[in-house]
């Protein structure tokens, strides 16, 4: 092949890696356009109306979610690293099990069990022979600080992942000499063992606190009135696109801040990584008492976020069974593993072609590219339904009068009309995920098999079919698994998203659960637990230690 063709090859594979790019930041820039340039500025109105209770909600929302996850998931994260007691391999896995719940069935399982026709308080009232609500006192059900309850019981694995990894790559001898001067197992964990994870913590409670801000099932169903449901309120029942655009904005910002804060304490944890010379950490067996406290310590996260919902929602769906043929979970079902199945292909397949493609352009072009295709996976479902129907219809309805004047029928709304948004919001969505996986299988290949493959004659796309792929399959199925679970569990952007009458598992569970009907909310919501709990155990294979 001479040197003109293969600049042509290199030159297709980088114009295609930057037109993936173009698709996957092309929401972002919609959201900001649009607000911008809104067809009515109510941005005035919003902000001397509701804005400041969105902005205070979210916040209060962020701080109570964020300090329940450093709770439930450093200290289970010491206590497994460190220690030696009863049940603890079985809860160094169980405590990855709320990943397997997504949040809004964390919240409609808690209402429903602490509601006063729920098992709780009907228990209350049979053991004390109390008539109705006005014999006892009850908190309130719906509110903010129990929205924070369920979102914090269903993230924090986000920290206890990595303050576990942090905890387990520390190094022992540093933790003998900490005992040797005198220093408890309080005194280690507070002025050796947290100080040196603090920035893994950081990283956590910072992707906590991005998925805080992301959520809208939870915090709908509390009634709490967060700048995500403001979006919903100010597009579906306000018809004003400029002003849901104009509050995306403000959660691109916050999400903005957070990712810089994740960065920085990804960048800061460089500072306790232990040598090879180092011995690793040694467990201590705990006594009778310290072992009965560490259960409990580690098994409450995984009672509320995860022992609780699946007991209410299995409790629902088996008491009828009736409820598993009812119209309309066969129809979500196939609708989920479709739009799922399709955008997981689509968004690996595109990230395998991103990453190798950058891989053979000039370094600068991925310094570039790269940090921005992750832009999408910061950003809220919500914010990117916005950044995507509004520039999609105008396209649809100018594609279906260009094919009506070139053929004189109406093809109706190929792109709106159909799955076609939804899968291309998952795509934006989840590409940052499957773009991460890739890069770094990728990282691992020795320079030394493409470079004897390509002496050999092998073409560009030979040495990513002969060499790449065969070597990083492994990471590519879970990659595919992962970005599928991911889409399954979305909720906002398929809300805002689906065409008339289109529904998934997550759009069944909203529906049901918002008309009262659990039960038949139930099935779908297993269904949805039972898929996340394949990629929670993957999580768990990938993560394993003694």
């Amino acid at each position: 092949m001479g040197w003109t063709a293969k600049f042509r090859g290199l030159r297709g594979w980088t114009f295609g890696a930057i037109a993936i790019a173009i698709v996957v930041i092309s929401p972002i820039f919609s959201v900001l356009w649009l607000a911008f340039h809104p067809v009515e500025n109510i941005w005035p109105h919003l902000m001397a109306s509701v804005m400041p209770r969105y902005m205070a909600t979210t916040f209060q929302l962020m701080l109570g979610v964020g300090l329940l996850a450093v709770v439930m998931g450093t200290v289970p994260a010491w206590l497994t690293s460190l220690y030696d007691f009863p049940g603890r391999r079985f809860l160094d896995y169980a405590l990855f099990f709320p990943l397997a719940i997504p949040a809004y069935v964390g919240a409609y399982a808690l209402v429903d069990f602490l509601e006063y026709a729920g098992p709780l308080q009907s228990a209350i009232r049979t053991t004390f022979g109390w008539k109705d609500a006005r014999d006892y006192w009850f908190p309130e059900i719906r509110s903010v600080w129990l929205a924070s309850l369920v979102l914090g019981s269903a993230l924090y694995p986000y920290v206890y992942l990595l303050a576990r990894a942090a905890f387990r790559g520390q190094s022992g001898g540093a933790y003998e000499v900490a005992r040797a001067l005198g220093q408890g197992p309080w005194g280690v964990f507070w002025c050796l063992g947290l100080p040196l994870a603090r920035p893994a913590i950081a990283t956590g409670v910072a992707l906590v606190m991005m998925e805080t801000v992301a959520d809208f099932g939870t915090v709908q169903h509390f009634g709490v009135q967060t700048l995500t449901t403001g979006v919903f309120s100010t597009w579906l029942n306000g018809n004003n696109a400029g002003g849901a655009a104009q509050i995306s904005c403000v959660i691109l910002t916050v999400i903005l801040i957070l990712v810089a804060m994740e960065r920085k304490g990804r960048r800061n944890a460089r500072f306790y990584a232990a040598s090879r010379a180092s011995r690793p950490v040694v467990r201590h067996t705990l006594s009778s008492r310290g072992s009965a406290l560490a259960v409990f310590a580690c098994s409450i996260p995984v009672l509320l976020g995860f022992v609780l919902p699946l007991g209410v929602m299995a409790a629902h769906a088996f008491s009828n069974l009736n409820v598993w043929v009812s119209p309309g979970l066969f129809d979500a079902a196939f609708n989920t593993v479709m739009v799922a199945g399709t955008a997981s292909l689509v968004t690996v397949g595109a990230a395998v072609f991103l990453v190798y493609a950058l891989r053979l352009a000039p370094r600068g072009v991925a310094r570039t590219v790269l940090p921005l295709t992750s832009l999408g996976y910061a950003a809220p479902g919500a914010v990117l339904a916005v950044g995507i129907l509004i520039p999609l219809a105008a396209l649809d309805h100018k594609l279906a009068d260009a094919v009506q004047a070139m053929t004189g029928v109406d093809p109706g709304l190929l792109l709106t009309g159909t799955a076609t948004a939804i899968i291309l919001a998952y795509v934006v969505r989840f590409f940052g995920i499957a773009q991460g996986a890739v890069d770094t299988a990728l990282g691992r290949i020795p320079p030394s098999l493409p470079m004897a493959a390509r002496s050999l004659g092998q073409t560009t796309s030979g040495t990513l079919r002969r060499v790449h792929l065969p070597l990083i399959k492994g990471s590519l199925a879970s990659a595919l698994l992962v970005v599928f679970v991911d889409c399954v569990k979305e909720l906002p952007a398929t809300l805002l998203l689906r065409p008339f009458n289109f529904s998934t598992l997550s759009t069944r569970v909203y529906e049901m659960a918002s008309l009262e009907q659990l039960d038949q909310a139930a099935p779908a919501a297993l269904l949805v637990i039972g898929m996340g709990l394949a990629a929670v155990a993957l999580l768990a294979h990938t993560t394993r230690t003694h």
